[in-house]
């Protein structure tokens, strides 16, 4: 630090010489070897590197979210979470990383994916890929045999984002699952049940939930040619078909992963068919399929499951897709996906999906693969894609307004020499200062979109009135004092009491 110290004042008294010889106009020469000796001892000096500046950015893949943001994501939780208690769920948590082993092996290709933490005290962990793992490994470790949960959380991937399209490295996720045994399919179509009342809730436009099941697809690729040990890889490749041609997935299936050209094409008569109950009772004729075990009881269930569906009220949404794979591993039965469907352009054209929102399905093997005697328990369940519904939802109102009704305040009371009652059925706020000035106040109302302010000063006090005023028209009335609650009530549709 001496040494630093003692260059620092070289490099300070050989500035002020160079500084000095410029305002006495010495000559070109001796003004240039000076700067040159300046620039020595900066050489010599080096960087500080307690003054060296950094950049001030989020990490790539995640965002801040401002409080008008945070209003927006604790409405769209507000009606998953009470969708969620509504069909019975309780809440439970995790940590954020388990041991690594527990999630190895559970993901397949996106196994890449997985952020891994250091050694810490013997333990290699990585943060959590998703809330279904964890869950069965909850599942396991307390030897439970039947429960309905919900867990709202963050989970991590170590992917490429896409955050104007609601691709994060960190991001929310909002679960629902039924463990247990019960009669096939009805707790299939409840978990269907309720990803359709949330998106309907949530108002984000027109969706379609795509169905499959895991069983026809390796029956179908079993029939086409397959080899057993390329039935999870082609799997992947088929599940790209809802953001990719056909041609280019046939051209993976082929050219990177080995598949022969005759039975990438016969899969392609297969997985380029959806449609509906219909569809399921064609292929329960196919003369090749139907000779196929795993998937003659896939389509059997899937006929079953329509049957619920139409008894819910919800067939008209849902579309038996045989190009829905969902790469992860651990699925073993139904599957499903909910995308957003875009505004066709000529009249007769079908609506194009612009994005997945949610999805899910059955998982019986996955509790198996942690508990010690290797004890089922079958699971279904659902996830919401609440970031990419962040977005769209931000993309497509304007949040000022949408908060100006429903932020942090309905109405604030403002007064001018005595407090004289409060909104006890409203948030409230305190200014910090003992005598705040009236305009000063008016504005902090218009900057927090608080739409209305009920004013009383001393000539209000005389005369027995509030003055009501809006803060967006900046208009004023003066309200009997005893018919202020109604007065708010019908401007705001806010139920009230005074005290």
């Amino acid at each position: 630090m001496a040494e630093r110290a003692a260059l620092e004042e070289l490099v300070k008294l050989q500035g002020e010489r160079v500084r000095g010889l410029k305002q006495q106009k010495a000559s070109a020469e001796l003004i240039e070897e000076e700067v040159a000796k300046l620039l020595k001892l900066k050489a010599q000096l080096g960087p500080d590197e307690s003054k060296q500046k950094f950049v001030l950015k989020t990490p790539k893949g995640t965002r801040d979210y401002s409080p008008r943001q945070m209003a927006v994501r604790e409405k769209v939780f507000d009606v998953i979470i009470r969708c969620f208690k509504r069909h019975g769920a309780e809440v439970i948590d995790t940590p954020v990383f388990e041991l690594k082993e527990t999630l190895t092996g559970k993901y397949g290709e996106d196994s890449k994916l997985i952020y891994d933490l250091k050694d810490q005290g013997g333990e290699l962990l990585s943060l959590r890929y998703d809330l279904t793992v964890p869950f069965a490994r909850y599942l396991a470790m307390n030897k439970l045999n039947n429960i309905k949960r919900y867990h709202i959380a963050k989970v991590y991937r170590r992917d490429n984002p896409a955050m104007t399209r609601g691709r994060y490295r960190e991001f929310y996720q909002c679960d629902f699952d039924i463990a247990g045994n019960f009669d096939p399919m009805i707790p299939d179509a409840e978990c269907l049940k309720i990803m359709c009342e949330i998106l309907s809730s949530l108002q984000i436009g027109d969706f379609l939930v795509k169905v499959n099941d895991r069983r026809i697809l390796d029956g179908m690729f079993a029939i086409c040619g397959v080899p057993d040990s390329k039935f999870r890889t082609i799997c992947s490749s088929v599940d790209k078909l809802d953001k990719v041609s056909w041609e280019e997935v046939k051209n993976e299936m082929v050219g990177e992963k080995g598949l022969a050209p005759e039975v990438a094409d016969r899969i392609g008569d297969y997985v380029q068919q959806h449609g509906g109950v219909s569809l399921v009772e064609q292929l329960l004729q196919d003369p090749k399929l139907s000779q196929n075990k795993q998937a003659l009881e896939g389509l059997r269930d899937l006929k079953l499951l329509f049957e619920y569906l139409t008894l819910f009220g919800i067939d008209d949404k849902i579309s038996f897709d045989l190009s829905l794979a969902r790469g992860l591993d651990y699925y073993t039965g139904v599957i499903y996906e909910a995308v957003l469907l875009q505004t066709p352009v000529q009249a007769g054209e079908e609506p194009l999906g612009v994005g997945s929102v949610a999805a899910g399905g059955r998982y019986d093997g996955l509790v198996g693969m942690f508990d010690p005697k290797g004890r089922k328990v079958p699971c279904v369940g659902l996830s919401i894609g609440v970031e990419r519904i962040f977005s769209i939802v931000e993309q497509r109102l304007e949040v000022e307004d949408s908060l100006s009704s429903g932020g942090t305040q309905q109405v604030v009371l403002l007064w001018v020499g005595i407090f004289l009652f409060c909104f006890c059925s409203l948030q409230a706020e305190l200014l910090y200062k003992k005598n705040p000035k009236l305009l000063n106040q008016l504005q902090y109302c218009e900057e927090a979109g608080i739409p209305l302010v009920a004013i009383i000063g001393e000539q209000e006090l005389k005369d027995g009135v509030i003055k009501l005023r809006s803060v967006t028209s900046r208009e004023e009335v003066d309200i009997r004092r005893e018919d202020l609650v109604e007065e708010i009530k019908r401007r705001t549709g806010q139920p009230l009491c005074i005290c």
